[in-house]
């Protein structure tokens, strides 16, 4: 099998599925509860976007002048949100819900949301990824209704780049938001971040240094095909590599010893340069290596849409709608079975790296992370 750089070989083991194969369709899927493709993958973790629209208008993401926004009439509403997600975890093998965006904090029923999910019978591990603007008063409620961990999206720490990048000066508000985690419980909160050439790609060593003095992990993500303006260049991205190469200037970086196991950061165990074997260490580093390092052939995530729609990868171009077919009297046994349908025509990689490869119609915003 040829293969070239981001389409990930998927492994011998995982192409030998009873009743399928990679051209096999919906008929030969093999009749398990999970959320399984032709290639031996199982989802178990569950991102659910809340809503399209953003405060913020990151420069990757968003144009100045923002998206046309779905109407609130077609997103999914509180009640069936919990019902996806309770038939995620209790038919379909799902133990861990992340709530993506757009912003999910700009959901006024997201405390709700989240005590519900909170409540079911199998319980998932649940997540927010957020901006962190509006956070600071909203954090105590968030973990008394059961959140358990937080991903802040932050590629700077310096204000006017930050303004620069979200064209928006609300760094303090962020910075608050973050804070605001701690006191209410909520530990080891991710950093994502993402650096953009002539931008804030020197700032890499400096936004590791305040996440290490905070208590915070870092994660460094290559930028993505998924802007809206659709001028996403691959031979202009910065990439792990140098994103490795920018941080040891500052800091040595040896791999973490633990199993990955599914997670799309590759960690490392941080140390200053130049400190001895009896130092300790400051922490770790992620980095998401999501084109040039491509981990599609361990992807275990399943995505919906703030629309009802399943989407087996981030770079899909079609999507399987739920909640069309649930307000118009589905079961739920006739749910989890489009769900694993969608899912087990899932590809084996994103393809980022062809010649041809076509950029999703949707951006990161429309889809949900």
């Amino acid at each position: 099998m040829t293969v070239m750089l981001g389409v990930p070989e998927v492994r011998a083991a995982h192409r030998a599925v009873p009743g399928g194969s990679a051209s096999s369709g919906a008929s030969s899927r093999p009749a398990v509860p999970g959320l399984l493709d032709t290639f031996g993958r199982t989802a178990t973790d569950l991102r659910i976007s809340l809503t399209d629209r953003c405060n913020l208008r990151c420069t990757y993401c968003m144009p100045a002048e923002g998206l046309p926004f779905q109407p609130p009439s077609t997103l999914m509403q509180r009640d069936e949100i919990v019902r996806l997600a309770r038939l995620a975890t209790e038919a379909l093998g799902v133990r861990q819900v992340r709530f993506t965006g757009g912003e999910p904090l700009l959901r006024k029923d997201l405390v709700e949301i989240i005590r519900d999910v909170a409540a079911l019978d199998a319980r998932p591990e649940i997540s927010l990824t957020t901006n962190a603007i509006g956070l600071s008063g909203r954090a105590t409620a968030l973990a008394e209704a059961g959140l358990d961990r937080v991903n802040v999206s932050l590629d700077t720490i310096c204000p006017e780049t930050f303004a620069i990048i979200t064209r928006r000066p609300f760094l303090e508000r962020v910075l608050k938001g973050i804070d605001a985690l701690g006191l209410a419980g909520i530990r080891h909160t991710k950093i994502n971040a993402v650096l953009l050439p002539g931008i804030n790609d020197t700032h890499g060593p400096d936004l590791l240094e305040w996440a290490l003095a905070g208590g915070h992990q870092l994660r460094f993500i290559e930028q993505m095909a998924l802007d809206a303006d659709h001028v996403w260049d691959r031979a202009a991205m910065i990439t792990a590599e140098q994103i490795r190469e920018r941080l040891s200037e500052r800091f040595e970086l040896t791999p973490d010893a633990a199993p990955r196991d599914g997670a799309p950061a590759e960690l490392y165990r941080v140390k200053r340069r130049g400190a001895s074997v009896d130092d300790p260490e400051l922490g770790t580093v992620g980095i998401i290596a999501s084109v040039t390092e491509a981990f599609c052939d361990d992807c275990r995530r399943t995505r919906l849409t703030a629309e009802g729609g399943v989407r087996s990868c981030l770079f899909s171009h079609t999507e399987t709608d739920l909640l069309g077919p649930m307000r118009a009297g589905a079961g739920d046994d006739e749910i989890a079975d489009l769900w694993r349908q969608a899912m087990w025509a899932k590809p084996a990689g994103h393809e980022m790296n062809l010649i041809g490869f076509q950029q999703p119609d949707r951006p990161m915003s429309a889809i949900g992370g």
